[in-house]
């Protein structure tokens, strides 16, 4: 005999709003306990059912050499190719931080002509002076990170 469940609250309709008119009950509907479980198991999350797959998954790979030996290679190859892509990465940068320098210092010497002419304030070509500085220290300090880190790998 299967256990049987009793599911849901008893819901009233109101077929009109006229207090002498009587509620009609709808009764809740009797159901197997093993069908409220399903019911259950079918709201957990499908994140949750992912994880408990590639869980499962990456237990059975580790039993076997074959896929072992294929997963060390692709963490060895995805390490490397992380390497080259972020010193690329610094490289380009530093590429870009340079050349806003190197247009800093042309604006530096436009806006020192002009201060020499008397034709602009001296807070100007300190603001030149600082973009310039502080855009060429950024490029020059990128670089230095990639010589760093490719003398130490």
């Amino acid at each position: 005999m299967v256990p049987l469940l009793h599911v849901g609250q008893p819901t009233y309709e109101m077929p009109f709003a006229s207090p002498t008119v009587r509620p009609r009950v709808r009764r809740s509907v009797i159901v197997a306990l093993w069908a409220v479980k399903i019911e259950s198991v079918s709201k957990v999350s499908t994140i949750r059912k992912l994880g408990v797959v590639a869980r499962v998954a990456g237990q059975q790979a580790g039993r076997s050499r074959t896929l072992r030996a294929l997963l060390g290679a692709a963490r060895t190859t995805a390490s490397s190719l992380g390497r080259v892509i972020h010193q690329l990465w610094l490289e380009v940068v530093g590429l870009l931080f340079l050349t806003l320098a190197a247009f800093g210092g042309i604006a530096l010497a436009r806006e020192y002509a002009k201060f020499e002419s008397g034709h602009t304030s001296a807070g100007r070509v300190a603001v030149a002076i600082c973009f310039t500085a502080v855009f060429a220290w950024f490029g020059l300090s990128s670089f230095w990170r990639v010589r760093r880190k490719s003398q130490r790998s």
